[in-house]
């Protein structure tokens, strides 16, 4: 039985109250010692009688810790008197910081306790809870390398922070009014409103005004369901759904919520959730889809609004336009919202790490940020070190070192500066917390991506290898490192033969995973153009008499359908491509639902709600041989529902359909790759699966075949698993 050692515990374990945990089991199992925080690990002195207790409570770590290992050595530098929490040092960079989380329970009781100390402070926090990631400089996690340096802590906060039975013991975040950060309420033009800016705020977003919140990653805009309309034409978003922000009430009223929903509403995470509306008509200036994103308060200044409001739902979306970093500062928000918002309500806690709000559907990640990124995946890919510099859309980076993969919070777009520098930042700040020094530099197949450049750059000042990725092999490689038959359907990718990707099945391991089966390589006209009219996609895929007096009914002019009908008969100005969301843009062209693109998936959205309210039938697929290939005839889907509308049939029922047997056909090839091949598991990725009509009938189909499903939780279905995925590849691909 021992009765001493030093005990060195690697992982997570920094900003997670894990010093004065250790020191408050010390003192419970009458353990004399030392612990220190050594970047990503905690060396532990220790020794007393009851020393193997103490082991293995430490072993256990706080609620917001991730233990990788913990080591017992013969004790270092012999005994000491009492128990002592030692000041950090830099030391291993193999674990990191955990992420934002939100309020605890016990600090919300703290805001709302009559005449506490921390009554209405909007800012209150301890070691289990409130902003990490978003407020750190450097590592080891101390309150000096944060932005609360800037907040010196008065005497009371600093004997709470000292005492070993307090919850805020070593919280580095520790503040209240006296000495932490404030509130102000400004009005658009940057001048003061009088009074509490909680309470000022509540009664003008009451009233209708629309208030940008500066919140723990960055600023959004709210404004009460009644005014949303107002917001969205102010945004010029006016088709865009947007999420909300309800109290447990509301949006168990307004939503269908399952048990696994509502744990994850209610996690310290506090992701938005897409939610299936109670009635599919409700909300309509919110969301005219049959979803509705919704969270719950995840700040003590969420809480303290939502006690001041008498409504019960706000409308919360980003400050900055879609695809485009956050705004973090009161400066750039100052200089871009006036004439979006009414009035500013803003804190003077400088925000270091942008964050964007996560989002879930169906248990499925969408956008991984706040609460669930940085995101740390433990993964054996060799010795070297990796970068990922991720897709152009729904873009992040991930970096690979000793075993372990971060992956960064959401970023954007990367078809701007603005997000671009954004990306750089982010990758060199991680880079930075992780001690990187790249041997291989990972992007996507596409020569011309602002992300590919950035590569390149990197790769020519570090001496790294480059490495070049297809898109949906990335995706299939961020699900499973197994054999499979892999499913990647989503927008667009770049293909091995130039063509744009998007509907690909694949068959065996990564590195090795050979495209086996695809949809219909199908025209689009006028390029990207066509993404943004999906009525020039569906011609695309039919170009008849019918489909061009359709268009002509539609109010196309001579010279457009000509311009159109030249442009697909000569090839000029035609993009090819399998891709799965342009077939369903066309189906949403087809039936009417929609007939230009004003946000990212909304054809394709609409047509999901549309087909949610139709009962599917089953139509006869067709199949071909192409360069040893299978290939799904999408023209034959849309002739086929073309016929139907024709016909009389009804627009929700074709729709579900069209969903229905595009998803059989893909199953299909699947199915037969896997039994071709030998191959007992399918894996499905990429954003069309966020459907959960397609996702749910493939499943069905690959599961009745008697084959295994996979699908990946930990990351997002959509081109935020890319970064991931690439640094998988990068890593199996070394010599």
């Amino acid at each position: 039985m021992r009765t001493s050692g030093t005990i060195i515990i690697r992982g997570i374990v920094q900003g997670v109250g894990f010093r004065p945990f250790v020191y408050a089991k010390a003192r419970e199992f009458g353990i004399a010692g030392t612990v220190k925080n050594l970047g990503s690990e905690v060396e532990i002195h220790a020794s007393g009688d009851r020393f193997e207790e103490f082991l293995e409570a430490v072993s256990r770590g706080t609620p917001l810790s991730q233990i990788d290992s913990v080591d017992v050595q013969n004790l270092r530098g012999g005994k000491t008197e009492g128990f002592t929490i030692l000041e950090s040092n830099s030391g291993s960079l193999s674990g990191f910081i955990p992420t934002d989380v939100a309020t605890c329970d016990d600090c919300i009781a703290d805001i709302f306790t009559r005449d506490g100390r921390y009554e209405g402070y909007w800012a209150t926090s301890c070691v289990n809870c409130g902003p990490r990631y978003s407020i750190i400089n450097t590592i080891p996690y101390d309150r000096e390398r944060t932005s609360m340096a800037e907040f010196p802590a008065c005497p009371a906060c600093e004997s709470e922070y000292t005492d070993p039975s307090c919850r805020r013991h070593h919280a580095q975040t520790i503040a209240c009014a006296a000495c932490g950060p404030h509130l102000a309420l400004l009005r658009a033009d940057g001048t003061p409103v009088a009074g509490d800016p909680i309470r000022e705020a509540a009664a003008l977003l009451d009233a209708g005004s629309i208030v940008a919140i500066r919140g723990i990653g960055g600023f959004h805009i709210a404004c009460t369901g009644e005014a949303a309309g107002v917001l969205k034409r102010r945004l010029g978003r006016t088709e865009q759904p947007l999420a909300v922000m309800a109290t447990t009430e509301e949006a168990e009223r307004i939503a269908i919520v399952s048990d696994e929903e509502r744990r994850i509403l209610h996690s310290r995470e506090r992701p938005i959730v897409v939610l299936e509306k109670r009635d599919p008509a409700s909300h309509p200036t919110i969301s005219s889809l049959h979803t509705i994103g919704c969270m719950l308060p995840y700040t003590g200044l969420h809480h303290l609004l939502f006690a001041n409001l008498a409504h019960p739902l706000l409308v919360m979306t980003s400050a900055n336009l879609p695809g485009y970093p956050m705004i973090t500062d009161l400066d750039t928000a100052l200089e871009r919202l006036p004439g979006q918002v009414d009035y500013i309500l803003t804190h003077d806690r400088r925000i270091v790490n942008r964050c964007d709000d996560s989002v879930v559907r169906d248990g499925y990640i969408i956008r991984l940020s706040r609460g669930l990124a940085p995101k740390r995946e433990a993964i054996d890919l060799g010795k070297g070190c990796i970068l990922g510099v991720g897709p152009e859309l729904n873009a992040n980076i991930s970096i690979y070192k000793g075993g372990f993969c971060i992956t960064s919070p959401h970023v954007g777009n990367v078809r701007n500066p603005q997000t671009l520098a954004y990306l750089q930042e982010t990758a060199e700040r991680l880079g930075g917390l992780t001690g990187a020094r790249y041997d291989r530099i990972v992007h996507d197949l596409h020569p011309q991506f602002l992300s590919t450049r950035y590569a390149r750059e990197v790769a020519e000042a570090t001496g790294a290898q480059l490495l070049a990725v297809q898109h949906h092999r990335a995706h299939i490689a961020a699900t499973t490192r197994e054999e499979c038959v892999g499913i990647a359907i989503d927008g667009v990718g770049y293909g091995d033969d130039g063509t744009i990707w998007g509907g690909e099945v694949f068959a065996g391991e990564v590195p090795h995973l050979d495209r086996v089966a695809h949809l219909e390589v199908i025209p689009m006209p006028g390029g990207d153009l066509a993404t943004r009219f999906p009525e020039r996609m569906l011609y695309g895929i039919l170009p008849t008499s019918e489909v061009r007096d359709l268009l002509a009914e539609r109010g196309w002019s001579d010279i457009e359908l000509a311009v159109l009908v030249r442009q697909v008969e000569r090839g000029l100005n035609v993009a090819a491509t399998s891709s799965t969301g342009r077939v369903l843009d066309a189906a949403a062209a087809l039936l009417g639902i929609c007939r230009e693109r004003t946000y990212d998936g909304e054809p394709a959205m609409k047509l999901e709600t549309a087909a949610h309210a139709g009962k599917p039938s089953a139509w006869e697929n067709e199949y071909r041989q192409d360069g040893g290939c299978e290939v799904l005839s999408t023209r034959s889907l849309l002739a086929e529902a073309h016929r139907r509308s024709a016909a009389g049939e009804r627009a929700n029922d074709i729709a579900a359909s069209i969903q229905y047997n595009l998803a059989r056909g893909v199953a299909a090839m699947a199915v037969r790759a896997a039994e071709e091949r030998g191959i007992p598991r399918v894996a499905l990725s990429g954003g069309v699966a966020y459907n959960r009509a397609i996702r749910e009938t493939i499943r069905t189909e690959i599961r009745a075949a008697g084959l295994e499903f996979i699908m990946n939780k930990d990351y997002p279905l959509g081109d935020g698993c890319i970064s991931f995925g690439q640094v998988v590849y990068g890593g199996s691909t070394e010599e």
